[in-house]
């Protein structure tokens, strides 16, 4: 099956050919810098990672540009509340959003371009406009006229009487139509400001991704991607002033990924329930969040809460579990020319899944087939001594890691992150590791001495604490119930 993506334009699953066989361009609409990210930004970037890595995986030769917003209303407020510049205001949360995308595990977009670099191609399309008589530049502001657009609202499939009906001039604002927006903002006391043919001022938001994405990618590109909450008015917006100046169409396919909710509950500060992912990162290991959002389709919502990221770490440490166990099952087993066709058969399934909109849903789930047949193969008696098993277990196990890596998963060596989640669990259970030793010490005595009953109620009162007990022959672990 050949790669589908649903399309936000057309509301349906298309085949993806893209403008240039083998080569895809992708624009996706970054962060406004003027505070940490949260839960919402992790959820976007790792959707739209995992899609730059798919991608790639699947031969496109992929450009994946992401910008900054680094000049904006909310900067500009943020930093005056501060009393600095908004331009060290914006480096500030620049750095504090890449160390954040670092800590996820994402990969490097080709190009992060910063709105400030644009101000010469913002300006040019901005006269383009006015030329054509679809913006008009007035009282130093300069304003998209969206009558002049006949296919405004196309994307985001609005009534555009309903919304006239309801919209207003907001003060200090000279536009013809209410529905009109701003490309160029004239200069206000205490902004950052640049000269322009309007006198001096600063790009609105909607142009700044228009001059980035045809500087570097063209005037039309493959895929342009972001949150829900971007379709209207940004996108909206983006394409009406880039196709108005460029005659020719913006972004073949619109993809955007579903919102996140919190205990089912929208995320807003009001209600106490804003998490930053700097916040999460202090509680549950980074790979935990990942996994917990790989594990919804990426337009589906998903609810954030303690219960669904505890049952994404037990996911994740099944995996961990499974790949621990065959490195012990395969260790000291000689190599053969015996094939396997379990782990082609494997990249097969994770392949139909992820060419279907890049469902990384059910990419994971055949992945959990094959660690589940992995752990299978492992038990069965005298496995070393069964080459065509020793050899399905390592094809398997290779392949679910190759896979993993386009899911950014899976990186971690299984013993020691397996204990880093074992132990950063004892901090919630009132138990130390110490205790735990302890006990284990005791039950082992207990069972030297043939007192299996005081054996079975050292296991059961541990099991009581959160602390399940697996005895093997070599020797008894624990791990979190």
């Amino acid at each position: 099956m050949s790669l589908r993506v649903y399309n936000t334009m057309s509301g349906k699953k298309e085949e993806f050919q893209p403008l240039v066989p083998g080569k895809v361009g992708m624009y996706v609409c970054g962060v406004t810098v003027y505070d940490y990210c949260h839960i919402g930004h992790a959820r976007a970037n790792i959707v739209f990672d995992i899609i730059f890595r798919y991608l790639q995986f699947a031969g496109y030769e992929t450009t994946y540009v992401r910008n900054y917003t680094d000049v904006d209303d909310k900067i500009i407020n943020r930093a005056n509340e501060r009393g600095i510049d908004s331009k060290a205001l914006a480096e500030e949360f620049i750095t504090a959003f890449d160390e954040d995308m670092d800590s996820l595990g994402l990969v490097k977009p080709t190009y992060e371009p910063r709105a400030t670099e644009y101000i010469d191609k913002i300006i040019e399309i901005c006269q383009v406009l006015i030329d054509k008589g679809v913006a008009y530049a007035s009282g130093g502001d300069v304003y998209y006229r969206v009558d002049k657009f006949d296919d405004y609202l196309k994307l985001s499939k609005r009534n555009m009487e309903e919304m006239q009906a309801g919209a207003r001039i907001a003060p200090g604002e000279q536009k013809e139509n209410p529905m009109d927006f701003a490309l160029w903002k004239g200069a206000k006391p205490n902004e950052p400001s640049w000269e322009s043919p309007w006198g001096p001022g600063r790009p609105g938001w909607h142009i700044e991704c228009s001059a980035m994405s045809s500087s570097l990618l063209g005037d039309s590109f493959d895929i342009h991607g972001g949150g829900r909450d971007l379709i209207f008015p940004h996108h909206e917006n983006e394409i009406a002033q880039s196709e108005a100046a460029n005659d020719k169409p913006f972004a073949k396919y619109w993809i955007h990924n579903g919102f996140v909710n919190v205990n089912q509950e929208k995320m807003s500060k009001s209600l106490g329930n804003f998490f930053t992912i700097r916040d999460i990162l202090k509680t549950y290991d980074a790979e935990v969040v990942r996994f917990f959002i790989l594990t919804s389709h990426y337009r589906s919502p998903i609810d954030f809460s303690d219960q669904n990221l505890h049952e994404a770490q037990a996911g994740l440490s099944r995996f961990y579990e499974a790949l621990l166990t065959a490195d012990q099952a395969v260790e000291g087993a000689p190599e053969s020319d015996v094939e396997s066709t379990l782990g082609a058969e494997l990249e097969a399934k994770f392949r139909e899944a992820m060419d279907d909109d890049f469902n990384s849903a059910l990419a994971i789930a055949h992945l959990f087939e094959g660690v589940r047949t992995m752990n299978r193969l492992c038990a069965t008696k005298k496995f070393k001594k069964k080459a065509d098993l020793v050899a399905q277990v390592r094809d398997l196990r290779a392949t679910v890691l190759k896979l993993g890596d386009v899911l950014g998963i899976y990186n971690s060596d299984p013993a020691a992150w397996l204990e880093k989640v074992k132990l950063a669990g004892l901090a919630k259970l009132d138990i130390t590791l110490e205790e735990i030793e302890a006990q284990i010490e005791a039950r082992l005595q207990a069972r030297a001495d043939k007192d299996f009953a005081k054996s079975d109620e050292i296991r059961d009162a541990l099991a009581e604490r959160g602390i399940e007990l697996l005895d093997s022959r070599e020797g008894t672990s624990w791990k979190l119930k």
